[in-house]
Parts: C-alpha cells; structure tokens; sequence
C-alpha cells in the first residue's frame, strides 16, 4: 500500500474532485463533519480555518493507495477502516476529515482531505508530509495484514531481473549470427519482438540503445554491461571486417542514414579494443 500527501489551499475544489460522481466517489469516512455537499463541507472546513488566517495551505490532501489485489477484495467499511488507521497514524485524529474511495480505474484507491486546522486551533506541521504519509500507509498495511510497499517492491525487482536475462539472452543468440550492420541486428532483435530503439542526439550522434520487451522499456547498460551502445557497435563492426579492426569507427549506417559516433562512445570502443588485444596476447602466451 501507497501514501501520498500534501497540503493545498483549494479546499473547495479539492472536495469536489474526491466527490466526483463520474469516478464512482463514496464516502467511506468521516469525522467532526455534517454537511453532504463539498460546499457543505468546505463551509465546515472554513468555520475551523477562521482560528488561523495566516495559514494559506489549510487543507491536507492524502491518497492512500492499496495494491490492485487487495483493492478489489475490500468492502466500503475496509477502506473506510484503512482511512481510520492512516489518521490515527499521522495524528489527526482531533481534525475534521472526509475520505472518498474512487473505483472508476482498476487501482482503488483513498481521498482523503484533512482541516490542517485542529478542532481546538492547531496548526499541524506539515514538514516532511509525503515520506510520513508512505510509513503511516506502511504501518497501517502491515497492522491489516495487506501487500506492503517493500513487498511489492521485491516482487517488481524479481521480475524486472528476469526481463533482463530474457533480453540478454535473445541480445546473445542474435549476435551468434553474426550480423553484419546494425540495421540487420535491428530486424532479427524484433524477430524476437526485442524492439531496439536508437538514442541519437540533436547533433545526430549515437548515444546508445534502449530495448523494449513485453511493455518494458531500458537502456542497454541497465540490462548488463555486454548491452552498452559502444559494445554493441563495436561487436557489430567487427562482423563487418575481415582482420582485426585497429580502430573504433566514427560512424555507421542506420537504414539510409549515415550516424555519427560521440568522442566518448568512440573512445569506450577503443578502451575495449585496447582489452581485447592484451587478452589476445596473454591468451597466445606473447610477452611470456
């Protein structure tokens, strides 16, 4: 589960949004509250606020996000209990509060808008509002036994690690083949459905690739080092030539369009050409 909050100054506004009717808003909590329009409520809101002219954001704004999952499993008293919880946790308990739960996307989720004014003329701090909002989401998900942020941040590591050994892997059969320019390396990735799309920069100069897989979007350095655009280009020349290449080239051809290298992309080729020769060497026993 997930907290976000902040403090605003359209309270008005704000309540309306969180009422909307086209995003299927209910009310699952209130508290200090009677009115049942957002001008009804606003008006309340406004009666505490006049204790404290000088506070211009009077209002906290929280969206309390529970994973899709558990989302779709709670009734209207579960939300309006995970309200509860969430207030008691950043103490405000003693403010008037409004929570609405929206349905109209697949992810629920919680509105909840606050009187940053407490109801015996408090001012509550709002310093460091959004990181106390996610451990206050934290605490209450792991008291009701819901998904909590950490775990689904494994979950989501342990699946992008395996999106990246399948890029890999399919980067490592296509280069097998030996593909002789880079648009050739282009097609047979997308054969895969590996969409490779080049980085070029307003000076039309490569800066490397990323690759899409399966609605997933990366850089080829952030799927493994073997992946960074110098690698690739260099691999891709060395298929193309019939001795050992010497030199990094400066440029290459994409479709009908001659590409230029950056120095730096130019220099890394060389520093893994420069690699490549001592291994050689070594391997040959040369020096020994």
């Amino acid at each position: 589960m997930i907290g976000k909050g902040h403090s605003i100054s359209r309270t008005r506004e704000s309540l309306a949004y969180g009422w909307n009717q086209e995003k299927d808003a209910e009310v699952v909590y209130k508290e200090f509250l009677a009115g049942d329009t957002p001008q009804e409520i606003a008006e309340e809101f406004k009666i505490i606020q006049s204790q404290n002219n000088r506070c211009i954001n009077n209002t906290l704004s929280f969206v309390v996000s529970p994973t899709i999952k558990d989302g779709n499993n709670m009734s209207r008293k579960d939300l309006g209990e995970i309200a509860k919880r969430f207030l008691t946790e950043m103490n405000l308990k003693n403010h008037q509060a409004i929570s609405f739960v929206h349905r109209d996307k697949k992810h629920t989720h919680i509105h909840i808008y606050v009187n940053r004014i407490s109801m015996t003329g408090e001012t509550y701090k709002d310093n460091f509002i959004g990181k106390r909002s996610q451990i206050a989401a934290d605490n209450v998900a792991r008291e009701m036994g819901l998904t909590r942020v950490r775990e689904v941040q494994q979950d989501n590591l342990q699946e992008l690690k395996q999106h990246r050994r399948e890029v890999q892997n399919i980067h490592e059969k296509v280069l097998l083949s030996k593909p002789r320019s880079l648009g050739e390396y282009i097609k047979r990735m997308q054969e895969h459905r590996v969409r490779v799309i080049p980085s070029i920069n307003k000076s039309n100069q490569l800066q490397g690739f990323r690759f899409e897989f399966r609605g997933i979007n990366l850089k080829g350095s952030e799927i493994n080092r073997s992946m960074s655009g110098s690698k690739i280009v260099l691999g891709i020349s060395q298929n193309n030539s019939f001795t050992k290449l010497r030199e990094a080239p400066k440029s290459l051809q994409l479709a009908s369009n001659t590409i230029q290298l950056s120095t730096g992309f130019i220099n890394k080729m060389m520093k893994d050409l420069v690699k490549q020769t001592i291994k050689r060497a070594m391997d040959t026993g040369i020096g020994f």
